[in-house]
Formats: structure tokens, sequence, C-alpha cells
């Protein structure tokens, strides 16, 4: 994939003049309404190989090699996005931010940076950021994300519930400690169930997997598939052609070993079979972001935390229901 964002020779002072619009036949191309993204960046070769390339897409394009240029030419036009680069000589593009939301609250601002930073990143979000790229970023997800923009700006940006409103409480959710046999979590996980349907929770809340904890902190999740795998004789872990080869028709000789390792099993922490610990959001946190991880880490849930306690769970179940929601329209 290609990216945006190399370093380059040429710096401020270029032929770039105040608000010059890249691009043939701009009055037709206005009356259609394409899009048009102003570039403020004081990297000359970054500006001109990024303009071509938006161009290729038929974006309209605009230039300014500096945060005064940048403001200036808010005065001719409103473009639909400026991507606007954080670190230019002068005024930075983090201190020109709040001018432009004030002067153009319409235009969507993309914020792009070579020192990308949490604390940086959450101010250019309070600020009004649309969003907040670091080179060198991929041209398709720089392309995606101003689509994204302006179709925000012409359609409005749709109200969606927040991590905290789809979870799970911790309530509602079973939990064992990592030093806790494998027995007891079970037992837990029963009681749980049984009170589920006994008060009609069950397809609202029911799950099939324990929390781990180690005291206070996330530990893991134990699922009925460590269950299942850890049931199976550990020889069996081994895919290799001589443990295949040796046990080809020993399944037919099995009666019993299923009885023998629950056995075993029960005697065993729940921290020794237990997956990883799920990945950790804020309550505050967008549904996007919990698609994501739980694509990129391939789980099935991720917690959530409040001031530093977790406070609930989102599983997948709880995102196809939001997927069902908005796309048949019912509440």
């Amino acid at each position: 994939m290609a990216a945006v964002g190399a370093d380059s020779a040429m710096r401020k002072g270029t032929h770039c003049a105040p608000f010059t619009i890249h691009n043939d036949d701009t009055k037709e191309a206005f009356m259609e309404r394409k899009i048009h993204v102003l570039i403020a960046d004081d990297e000359g070769g970054f500006r001109e190989t990024l303009t071509k390339i938006l161009q290729h897409k038929d974006v309209v394009v605009s230039q300014a090699v500096n945060a005064e240029q940048t403001l200036d030419s808010l005065q001719y036009v409103v473009p639909d996005v400026i991507l606007l680069d954080m670190r230019m000589p002068g005024l930075s593009g983090e201190d020109i931010l709040p001018r432009i939301r004030a002067m153009q609250p319409g235009v969507a601002v993309i914020l792009l940076t070579g020192h990308g930073e949490e604390i940086s990143a959450r101010k250019a979000r309070a600020d009004g950021a649309f969003d907040y790229l670091c080179k060198p970023c991929g041209v398709d997800i720089l392309v995606a994300r101003i689509h994204d923009a302006v179709r925000i700006g012409r359609n409005g940006l749709a109200v969606e519930k927040s991590v905290g409103e789809i979870m799970i409480p911790i309530e509602q959710y079973t939990t064992v400690q990592a030093l806790s046999t494998i027995r007891e979590g079970i037992e837990r996980l029963k009681i749980a169930s049984e009170s589920f349907i006994s008060s009609g929770l069950v397809m609202d809340s029911g799950h099939r997997a324990i929390l781990v904890f180690d005291g206070e902190a996330l530990a893991g999740v134990l699922t009925m598939r460590n269950l299942i795998q850890a049931i199976c004789p550990s020889y069996l872990d081994e895919d290799s052609y001589d443990v295949n080869h040796a046990v080809r028709f020993s399944h037919w000789f099995w009666d019993g070993l299923f009885s023998l390792q629950v056995e075993r099993l029960a005697g065993m922490r729940v921290g020794d079979i237990m997956n990883p610990r799920p990945p950790v959001v804020d309550v505050s946190a967008n549904l996007t972001h919990v698609a994501h991880l739980l694509c990129a880490e391939n789980r099935r849930r991720v917690a959530v935390e409040h001031a530093g306690r977790i406070v609930g769970v989102v599983r997948e179940q709880e995102l196809f229901h939001e997927v069902s929601r908005l796309m048949l329209g019912r509440s």
C-alpha cells in the first residue's frame, strides 16, 4: 500500500501561492460538488505528491504552505476537508485548529503528524478535529477518512450508542480468581446460569465465559473452548506426523477417557488454562473501536473500564444486536 508523508527538501517559501487550487475546470468541479480538500503542510514534496494522488481520485485540491496561509485561504473559499500538518514553522496546526473551527465550523479537519502522542490526539479531539493520523499514512486510509468526513458533513453525524450503553454490567457476569479451581469456576457459572434463567435474563445477558481476576486486576477469560481443550490429552496438542500416525486408530479405544480427563481437570487452577486478558476499552469508547479490537486480536469480547475499574463486558453479540437495530430500524 502506498503511503504519504516522506520528508521533503522543499520547505516554506515554495512556488505555492495562497489558496492555489490544483485542478482543471474548477468552475465545473464546484458545480458538480466534487470534494474539495485543502492541504496545509510546509513540506512541498508531500503537498505535491498528495495533490496528484487526490486529483487522480477526482478531488479538487488547494494548498497552503503554513498556518497563516491556511487561515487566509478560508476567507476565499470553504473546503470540505482540511488536511492539517501538526508541525509547521510559526503557528502549528495544533495552534490554529480552534481558530479554524471558529471560522468554519462545518469544515472537517484531519490532523497529520509525524510525532503522534495520545495526549496530543485527545486534545485534538477536544478541539474538534475529525481525525488524527500519523505519517506515513496509507493513501487508502487517508482517502477513506476524507470520504467519511464528507459523508458526515453532508448527512450529519449519526447518534450512536457508546460502549457503556450496550455492555453487560460486571454484576451480571460470572467472575472467579485465577487461583480458583476449575470445579469452583464451573460451580459459579452454573449458579449464574440458573439465576439468569429464573430471572428471564438469559436472552439478553446469558454468557458462557468467566472473567478471571488476580485480586482486583483482570487477568483473563475462561471459556468453554478452554475446558474442552484441557479435556483432550496433552500429547494430542502436538500436530506432527509422528503423533498423527501413532494415534490414527487410537480414538476407537478412548472409552472412559473423557471422565478421567474431567476428573483431572477439576483440580486444576483456572489460571492454568484461561485465555489471556481481553482488550480493555473505556466506557465512553465508540463501537467501531470495539469492532476493530475484536477482529484485530481475534477475540469474542472486550472488557469495559471506568475510573480504573472493570465495569462490564461487550461481546460479539452486543455488536450484532446494534447492527440489527440500526439496519432494521428497531429500538
